[in-house]
């Protein structure tokens, strides 16, 4: 077919796009709740005027809490697609067993 791209028929090493939105939600909830724990954790321990430590503490509890999460996302992502990958070539020298057989 004229204009398309050759590599948009070939198979596709990403994950299905619903792992991917589950990810990229769970990192979201994990920056959320790292910034209210950073929050939290200010809060209790500080006394007067803590506008500036609060807002700092919730963004660096943010940052910390979605990094981490994000790492786990990225692995576990790629261990499914490595598993998918091996279940493909099991099942095909499985059937290429079954049809050499007379």
């Amino acid at each position: 077919m004229p204009g398309e791209l050759p590599l948009s028929t070939g198979p596709s090493a990403l994950p299905s796009r619903t792992a991917r939105l589950l990810a990229f939600a769970a990192i979201l909830v994990a920056g959320i709740c790292g910034g209210l724990i950073g929050f939290a954790v200010v809060k209790t321990s500080c006394h007067g005027a803590c506008a500036t430590p609060e807002g700092t503490g919730s963004v660096i509890g943010a940052v910390f809490a979605a990094g981490g999460v994000a790492v786990v996302a990225v692995l576990v992502l790629r261990a499914m697609g490595e598993w998918k990958r091996i279940q493909e070539e099991r099942e095909a020298e499985a059937s290429r067993g079954e049809s050499a057989e007379p």
